[in-house]
């Protein structure tokens, strides 16, 4: 006769204490991997988007063409376009690495050359147009390589090793940012442009050997079968989830508050009276430190807190620290102490909302399609803030900083009703699961279609009417009149390259659209999902 089976009491591994967890995740080799690899993906952001305009103008080169250059940022923002094909194959004579550690390896090296390359022609800065090709050539290639780390962190790390990891990785990324932005710039003045280029395309050398030594995945799945399986399936594999729009709306909406309080951080203190020493204590010591820290203590909290008890207590202090905003701007002047601990204490409450956020993604994330699904929750996180500018400028110009900040605090409430749809207030862990499809009848290749088209022409107007009603606003504050036929007008005539990035990024949200509509039907009519066992890296309650 077989013994009787273990209590589940018994059967489950001891918890550990918070100290134990902590120092186990801080000596794992995963976690050292992960956190190493973003120095990788720190130097590329911070040549591109800080060191190269610096570069350029302090050279003498036309400001537009400055401005044309800054454009090669575009990938960052379009990584997930291409994530689908690094999920589908392992890149060519790189098998030994496997898919994620082969696309790291495969990015590094095109970063090394890059970066050579520039470095080749940086007593040249008259020739701009072959920087900025070279420019867009390393963001790509860093995209790429953003895509697999991403991925390989979804793959590689355990769920108690998590929170410890996403704040290691921020803390090292921004370092890195400005090891190649401002510290690189200063280091230009003393050696010269092609000596900074070639240390920084060194760099990779070593990130190059962590790919090479860091531990591969246990139990990786298998695959996606088809390039359109690695499209079409992440959607599927998402929206199949128990309150998948919910959880979609929860992701737009959990940091609108603060992201909205920071877009125009710099213009508030400026027209609240606060000198160029106090502003650049604030921003770059006070406001830089305070979200590290806080995103670390954000993802370590997770372990013992629980991720559903972080997401729902650092959610309420991101969204009530705009507080002190509120009592900030009814001073009668500049009020320097109070602004440091009104900064502080917004930066760090937001820093631990996003370090439990990050954990939320990781785990959110199945691991078939890790590449592919990170790419495009990492871009809904960017969405917000995207249009938080223009909201933000608006607003104030119509109701003042006081009434503004009142509203960005009103503004996070509705994240966190969405985060009562699928975590309790009182739950300790998220859990996700997938919902059994309610069978109907079949739907044909052509209706889904059709419903994707239905899909995409619907958010292609709700992208147009966005667009016309921000440039008719933009008119109207310098003194024109509220009319939307000028802005339409300009997307039917597009001139020069900005107009056309942006109709290929109304094309592309358009897309999405007609993905996702498509998919959530799919999903409700019970398409086959091959999703991998592990669902989305779940911790048990």
């Amino acid at each position: 006769m077989p013994p009787a089976p273990a209590s589940s009491a018994a059967s489950k591994p001891p918890r550990l204490s918070t100290w134990q967890s902590l120092r186990r995740a801080m000596t794992s080799w995963r976690t050292a991997s992960v956190s190493l690899l973003s120095f990788s993906s720190g130097l590329p952001l911070g040549l591109v988007w800080i060191a190269i305009p610096d570069w350029l103008t302090k050279a003498g080169v036309d400001l537009r063409v400055v401005g044309l250059v800054t454009l090669a940022q575009a990938p960052w923002t379009f990584k997930f376009l291409w994530s689908p094909f690094m999920d589908r194959f392992v890149p060519p004579g790189f098998a030994r690495f496997g898919r994620r550690r082969g696309w790291m390896a495969v990015a590094q090296l095109a970063l090394f050359a890059t970066t050579l390359a520039l470095a080749g022609v940086g007593d040249h800065p008259e020739t701009p147009w072959v920087i900025g090709a070279l420019a867009l050539a390393i963001a790509f290639a860093s995209a790429t390589q953003d895509i697999a780390i991403d991925a390989y962190a979804v793959d590689v790390l355990q769920p108690e090793e998590q929170g410890v990891a996403v704040g290691a990785r921020t803390a090292i990324y921004r370092a890195a940012m400005y090891f190649a932005g401002g510290f690189a710039i200063t280091l230009a003045g003393k050696l010269g442009w092609p000596a900074v280029n070639a240390i920084l395309a060194a760099c990779y050398l070593p990130m190059l050997i962590v790919s090479w030594k860091a531990p591969e995945p246990k139990g990786q799945p298998i695959a996606p079968k088809s390039l359109k399986d690695a499209v079409w399936q992440p959607f599927l594999g998402f929206l199949s989830r128990h309150r998948a729009l919910e959880i979609l709306a929860f992701v737009l909406l959990y940091k609108f508050a603060d992201q909205l309080a920071q877009t125009l951080q710099r213009s508030f203190l400026v027209q609240s009276g606060y000198n160029d020493f106090d502003r650049g204590v604030a921003l770059a010591t006070v406001g830089l430190f305070g979200n590290l820290i806080g995103i670390f203590l954000g993802g370590a909290m997770t372990a013992p807190l629980g991720l559903g008890r972080s997401l729902w207590l650092f959610g309420g202090l991101q969204i009530f620290s705009n507080l002190g905003y509120v009592l900030l701007s009814v001073q009668p002047g500049p009020n320097r102490w109070m602004m440091y601990s009104a900064m502080a204490f917004e930066t760090i409450t937001s820093g631990m909302g996003t370090g439990a956020y990050g954990v939320l993604l990781l785990r959110l994330t199945q691991k078939r399609f890790s590449a592919t699904q990170y790419a495009l929750f990492s871009s809904l996180f960017g969405l917000p803030r995207l249009l938080s500018g223009p909201i933000t400028g608006f607003l104030v110009h119509a109701i003042g900083w006081t009434s503004f900040f009142w509203f960005s605090i009103i503004a996070g409430l509705p994240g966190l009703v969405m985060l009562s749809r699928f975590v309790p207030w009182n739950a300790r862990e998220v859990e996700f699961t997938v919902d059994p499809p309610k069978r109907r009848e079949a739907l044909s290749a052509a209706g889904l279609a059709l419903r994707g088209v239905f899909g995409g022409l619907v958010g292609l107007g709700v992208g147009v009417g966005i667009r016309a009603v921000l440039g008719a606003l933009e008119a109207a504050k310098t003194g024109g009149a509220f009319d939307l036929g000028p802005p339409l007008l300009a997307l039917l005539h597009p001139e020069g390259i900005k107009a056309w990035l942006g109709l290929l990024g109304l094309a592309i949200f358009a897309l999405t659209c007609g993905l996702l509509t498509a998919a959530i039907v799919a999903a409700r009519r019970g398409a086959a999902l091959g999703l991998d066992d592990e669902t989305a890296s779940t911790t048990p309650s």
